[in-house]
């Protein structure tokens, strides 16, 4: 009787490893990969400046043109292509000066 009950539990392990080895994994997909955003410095464009929603206020655009070496920043108004431009002094000579969205900064 025990040897009964013995190989009674010893088929019924090897049938439970049998269902344990043939389950499916899960389906794979063929999506591409999210696409990866960079933004660093070296994704600012050359062609200064570019048009684009700019969120930075009249305030945030006079301290990072002042941290770009310009002084006296008068008559910041931000123009139809959302570029922030004003006049100020570089190096004790006047220039024009515009902000961009991406935060290029051009003296003129």
């Amino acid at each position: 009787m025990y040897f009964r009950i013995g190989a009674a539990f010893a088929l019924s392990l090897t049938a439970a490893a049998a269902v344990a080895q043939t389950t499916t994994s899960p389906p794979t997909t063929s999506a591409a990969p999210a696409a990866v955003v960079t933004t660093t410095d070296a994704s600012r464009t050359t062609a200064a400046p570019v048009s684009g929603a700019n969120s930075f206020t009249e305030s945030e655009a006079r301290k990072r043109i002042e941290g770009q070496g310009f002084s006296q920043v008068m008559d910041l108004k931000k123009d139809d292509h959302g570029v922030w431009r004003g006049t100020a002094n570089k190096d004790g000579k006047p220039a024009k000066v515009a902000l961009d969205y991406q935060g290029n900064i051009v003296g003129q």
